[in-house]
């Protein structure tokens, strides 16, 4: 299958060793990583995956892809003319186009998150996080972000700019009542509890 990782390819292997004479232990291989072909795959078996048509609306586009055999997101890419940049001066904000369109299946969302160590170095996150994608969107899937930091930030095509997580979705029926039921809590709200 292509792009699979199969478990047997997981297992660290001993490397040859030139001949010195004397026997030894063969010196472990160090642990496997990802390529990005391999990334698309994931550690759930492929009965346990929800498929996800994804349809690319410019060449330059690159599908989401699982970064480790167990993360929950996916990352998302931007997606811009060659030779394009954008630019995020401090507190500015701008939607950045991945040139891709979702069928996310009925009973799901997908959820547009930040990346953390992005907004750890540099500030940079997404307005409205978690953004959504509903199971009727048919449109451009585009990232809402936000520059936080101190400096401005240039953002190219191919960076990883969200990560996309599949979510499983309730859908509410609301009961109109005269009043509610009591808690110990009540309506205690914002720092009910104390600071933090």
């Amino acid at each position: 299958m292509p792009n699979s990782i199969r478990s047997s390819s997981l297992v660290p292997v001993a490397r040859d060793q030139p001949d010195s004479g004397r026997a030894g232990p063969a010196e472990p291989s160090p642990p496997p990583t990802l390529s990005a072909a391999d990334s698309v795959e994931h550690s759930l078996p492929q009965a346990g995956r929800l498929r996800i048509a994804c349809q690319r609306l410019r060449p330059e586009a690159i599908l989401p892809e699982y970064k480790t055999l167990g993360a929950a997101g996916m990352d998302l890419y931007s997606c811009l003319p060659p030779g394009e940049t954008i630019t995020l001066a401090p507190l500015m904000r701008t939607l950045v186009p991945t040139g891709l369109a979702l069928a996310i299946p009925p009973g799901f969302e997908g959820q547009v998150r930040p990346r953390s160590g992005w907004a750890l170095k540099e500030g940079v996150t997404i307005l409205n996080s978690p953004g959504t994608i509903d199971s009727d969107y048919r449109g451009e899937v585009r990232v809402l972000l936000i520059n936080l930091g101190a400096s401005a930030v240039t953002i190219a095509g191919g960076e990883r700019i969200a990560q996309l997580v599949v979510c499983p979705v309730a859908a509410a029926q609301l009961c109109e009542v005269q009043a509610l039921d009591e808690t110990s809590r009540g309506a205690g709200g914002f720092g009910h509890t104390g600071r933090g």
